[in-house]
């Protein structure tokens, strides 16, 4: 029985306990509706990943982060790519077709995508590039090689960012570019604790502690951009990133 036949339970597992927020754009919805509808589409089998991912509700990355990532991986061509996240392998399937040289390491602990994931890069990853691993990335982490990533691609767990990424700055070069995903939380980051619902002030907790930790620090150079539910951009500036003021 292949991955696609035990979707609709495997989804409705999923969906219920997936992260709403990227469905609540913090830019203008006529500005996200005009990144989506006029920069190129995506075609191929890129394409039906995306349609099916946005018929079933499972999240990937919306359509302007798609041209986003197309540009970085044409102009960075990164050698080595993390991935802490993989759903359904159309981000790390995207991140192959646009860098054809890369090598990239994806992780994700969910039974039901990595079942997905794995049906569609035995059909889609022709030139074998991408290496999923399976579990809980701050058990796989440490097991990675230091000093060895050029990119890295964070779209997991909200509250976790800051607690996985001590570790990923081992594993990244200096020089070398982290992405994290999804992090104005629908725009409750801009708030006080107490205007954010209960159920998401663990997230709101994490990504402040990520902030603290990041935009002011000296060792990497960190940009927020306005993209979706938003992106941090963090490049590593030396060898050992100072964290230690901040409480994990």
């Amino acid at each position: 029985m292949s991955a696609y036949d035990i979707m609709d339970s495997m989804v409705e597992s999923y969906s219920k306990n997936a992260n709403h927020n990227m469905r609540r754009p913090v830019v203008k919805e006529e500005i996200v509706d005009f990144m989506r509808t006029r920069q190129a589409q995506n075609t191929g089998f890129l394409k039906e990943l995306e349609e099916f991912a946005h018929q079933e509700n499972i999240p990937v990355i919306p359509h302007e982060t798609v041209a986003y990532f197309r540009l970085l991986m044409q102009t960075l061509q990164p050698k080595r790519i993390l991935e802490i996240g993989t759903a359904i392998g159309f981000s790390a399937l995207l991140m192959a077709d646009n860098s054809p040289h890369s090598k990239i390491t994806t992780i994700d602990r969910n039974k039901e995508m990595i079942g997905f994931a794995k049906e569609n890069f035995a059909k889609y990853d022709q030139r074998q590039q991408i290496e999923l691993l399976e579990g809980e990335a701050m058990d796989i982490l440490p097991t990675l090689p230091d000093n060895t990533y050029d990119f890295v691609f964070m779209d997991s767990a909200k509250s976790k960012y800051i607690v996985f990424l001590p570790e990923v700055l081992k594993k990244v070069k200096v020089g070398g570019l982290i992405i994290l995903d999804d992090i104005f939380q629908g725009g409750d980051v801009a708030k006080d604790i107490k205007d954010v619902r209960r159920g998401q002030r663990t997230i709101y907790k994490g990504l402040q502690r990520l902030f603290d930790a990041t935009l002011d620090n000296p060792d990497v150079t960190a940009s927020l951009v306005s993209m979706s539910d938003g992106l941090l951009m963090l490049r590593k500036n030396v060898e050992n990133v100072d964290l230690k003021h901040i409480e994990i």
